[in-house]
C-alpha cells in the first residue's frame, strides 16, 4: 500500500455526504457532437464537456431522443472520476431512474473498477455502505425501446492506444471488415499508428476530445482523494455513442486474456478489471437487456496471450518505430524505459525481435538497466505484487525470459532473475 488515507476517507465521506449527478446537456451540428455534464459535491461544481467529431463516417440524421440514453449512461460512468475525490456514500441520480438490477451493476462498477484504488489509498470499507443510489422524485426509467438497435453492416469500429494490441487488431481483422479508428484525446502515438494503417486525414478518424474539469484537478492539489478510476469501462460506454452516430454495430476492442489477472494475487483488485473478461461479459448483457441491446462489443484479442500478440505484432515492422505503450513519457511521444510499461513492453517483444532491433525501438537495452530492477521483480513474481498498470500475467512474463536467456546472459537483471529463481 502507498497510502494510509482512511482517516482522510472517512472525514471527506462525512464532511460531503451526498454527491449530485444533477444533468446534461448536449448539441449536434454538422461537424460533431458534444456533451456536458453537471456534477457537484458540497461547494464544487464540475462540468466537463466532450466534443465527438465522427468525421466522414457520421450518419445523417440523428434521433436525438435515442442519444440521450447513451450519454446518460456515459454521465454515470464518467462521475466516478469526481465521485472519489469525496466518496461520498449517498449519489443522487437526477436525469433518469435505475432499476434495482441495474443499480446493483453500477455499484459492482465502482466497487471493483476502484479496487486498486481503495488498496493503494490504505482504504478499507465495506461494499454494501460503499455508496447508495437515491433519484430525484421526478426522474423516469429508460426502456430498451429508448435505445436503437444498429444492424449489421461490414463496418466495425477499433480504439486506437498507440501500443501493440489495437495495431494487431487492425491488421489482424478480415479484410472484408471496414475498420473504424476512434481515438480518445489524440496524441503522436495513436495518430501515428492510424496512419500507418491507412488512415491518414482527420476525417477518416473518429475523434474524442475528453478533457478534465479544472475544478477537479484543484481539489486534487488540494490533498483530497485521487487515483486510479476504470477507464477501459468509460471507453466501453463511449464506443456505444460512437456506434450510435456513425450507425456502426460491431465494435471491437484490444483486450488480451492476460488483463483477467488480478494485479494482488489471491484478490480481486485488478488494475485491469474493467479490460477483464468479466466486464465484458458483465457489460454485454446490460446493454442486451436494459440498452435495447444497441450494439455488439467484443475483444477480438480476448482469445490470445501477452506473447501470441508480441509474435503477430513483431511480423508488422512498419510500426515499430511509432508504437508506445508508455504512460510517463506519452505526452512527449516517447518510450521513457524507466517504468514498468516499459520494461515488460521489452521483455514480451525480445523473444521475436532481435537486441539490435530491440535497442533501435527503446534507445537501449533495458534488460541491463539495475535501476529496473524493482519493476522486473514485480513483473516476474519475485516480489508479491504486480505493477499497477497494463502489462501481463506473471507465467507470460517468465516464459519470455525464459526464451531469452540462452541469448541475454550477460544482462544485469537476467544474471538477477538466474539468481533469484536459482536456475
Amino acid at each position: 500500500m502507498e497510502k494510509r488515507n482512511q482517516k482522510k476517507f472517512n472525514e471527506l465521506r462525512k464532511e460531503f455526504p451526498v454527491f449530485y449527478f444533477d444533468d446534461f446537456k448536449y448539441e449536434v451540428t454538422s461537424k460533431e457532437c458534444t456533451v456536458q455534464y453537471f456534477f457537484r459535491v458540497g461547494e464544487y461544481n464540475f462540468q466537463p464537456k466532450m466534443r465527438l467529431a465522427c468525421g466522414k463516417y457520421r450518419r445523417s440524421e440523428t434521433n436525438s431522443e435515442k442519444m440521450k440514453g447513451l450519454l446518460f449512461h456515459i454521465g454515470m460512468v464518467e462521475m466516478v472520476s469526481y465521485w472519489k475525490a469525496t466518496c461520498s456514500p449517498e449519489i443522487v441520480i437526477k436525469p433518469y431512474l435505475l432499476n434495482e438490477i441495474q443499480q446493483e451493476w453500477w455499484k459492482k462498477l465502482y466497487w471493483k473498477g476502484l479496487g486498486e484504488f481503495l488498496y493503494r489509498n490504505g482504504i478499507t470499507t465495506e461494499y454494501d455502505t460503499f455508496c447508495q443510489f437515491t433519484f430525484d422524485k421526478n426522474a423516469q426509467e429508460l426502456t430498451p425501446n429508448d435505445y436503437e438497435y444498429i444492424p449489421d453492416n461490414q463496418n466495425i469500429i477499433v480504439p486506437i492506444g498507440g501500443g501493440k494490441d489495437s495495431v494487431v487488431t487492425l491488421e489482424h481483422l478480415p479484410r472484408e471488415e471496414k475498420r473504424i479508428p476512434f481515438i480518445i484525446n489524440p496524441r503522436g502515438a495513436t495518430l501515428n499508428c492510424a496512419s500507418r494503417a491507412g488512415f491518414s486525414h482527420n476525417d477518416e478518424i473518429v475523434i474524442l476530445h475528453r478533457p478534465i474539469d479544472k475544478q477537479l484537478l484543484e481539489l486534487n492539489a488540494q490533498g483530497f482523494l485521487n487515483g486510479h478510476t476504470p477507464f477501459s469501462a468509460m471507453l466501453a460506454f463511449y464506443t456505444l455513442w460512437v456506434s450510435y452516430c456513425t450507425n456502426t454495430r460491431k465494435i471491437a476492442l484490444s483486450n488480451e486474456s492476460s488483463a483477467s489477472e488480478p494485479t494482488i494475487p489471491g484478490t480481486e483488485i485488478n488494475h485491469q478489471y474493467s479490460k477483464s473478461l468479466e466486464f465484458e461479459v458483465d457489460f454485454r448483457t446490460y446493454t442486451q437487456k436494459f440498452m435495447g441491446d444497441c450494439a455488439h462489443y467484443f475483444s477480438f484479442l480476448r482469445p490470445y496471450t501477452e506473447l501470441q500478440i508480441a509474435e503477430m505484432f513483431a511480423q508488422h515492422s512498419q510500426y515499430h518505430d511509432i508504437f508506445r505503450s508508455c504512460n510517463v513519457g506519452s505526452k512527449e511521444d516517447k518510450w521513457c524505459c524507466n517504468c514498468s510499461k516499459c520494461l515488460f513492453a521489452y521483455i514480451i517483444l525480445a523473444p521475436y525481435l532481435s537486441e539490435e532491433k530491440m535497442v533501435a525501438i527503446f534507445g537501449e537495452n533495458l534488460l541491463d538497466k539495475p535501476t529496473l530492477q524493482t519493476y522486473f521483480d514485480e513483473l516476474t513474481g519475485i516480489a508479491a505484487v504486480k505493477p499497477f498498470e497494463c502489462v501481463g500475467t506473471l507465467e507470460e512474463v517468465n516464459l519470455a525470459l525464459q526464451a531469452i536467456i540462452p541469448n541475454q546472459k550477460d544482462k544485469f537483471l537476467i544474471q538477477h532473475y538466474i539468481k533469484a529463481k536459482k536456475l
